[in-house]
């Protein structure tokens, strides 16, 4: 996960302050109707990064995706759904980009939505040039994909995990 950092072209960064909000009340809303272990510790997002609130939510079962949110000093959120999916929220926060808060929350509800419901999908490709991680997330009216490059040694540990072959997270299972 990459940290969000404040520009000097960036005022008015309070106006993010809502996606903490309903990220926790997600997260809390979460742990009440679906069968998971919440974890919450201080983490470094980086090796130059400042420690950082991190919220994870795993569910019971193995087969379905966990999900890791940290909520940065910007304010921010790093989001993690599965293994190798990965959202900043916002992705600048500059003035000149204008992310609008209200569809910032939209994208946060709708990515973990999609994966609590059994929407993503994940895999590592072999290619000429080294591994890659493969991602597609998929919900009513949104579909994503996303690749990117793996370290030989982390492209090792997800074959050993099941990783080779494409993996679908299972729904989370809910409480009864």
């Amino acid at each position: 996960m990459t940290q969000v950092r404040a520009d000097p072209h960036t005022t008015g960064t309070a106006r993010f302050a809502m996606l903490h909000d309903t990220a926790e009340a997600m997260l809390e809303s979460l742990a009440e109707r679906y069968m998971v272990e919440r974890r919450e510790s201080k983490e470094l997002l980086g090796p130059t990064e400042a420690l950082v609130r991190m919220v994870r939510l795993i569910p019971r079962t193995p087969a379905a995706g966990p999900l890791a949110v940290a909520f940065t000093d910007f304010p921010g959120l790093m989001v993690r759904l599965g293994r190798w999916w990965a959202e900043a929220l916002p992705a600048c926060g500059c003035d000149d980009c204008g992310e609008n808060p209200g569809e910032l929350t939209e994208v946060l509800r709708t990515q973990i939505g999609a994966l609590v419901e059994g929407g993503l999908w994940e895999r590592v490709r072999r290619g000429v040039g080294g591994s890659w991680f493969e991602t597609r997330l998929i919900a009513v009216g949104f579909s994503a994909r996303r690749e990117g490059p793996l370290t030989a040694r982390d492209a090792r540990e997800a074959r050993r995990s099941g990783f080779a072959a494409p993996v679908q997270w299972a729904p989370w299972p809910r409480r009864i």
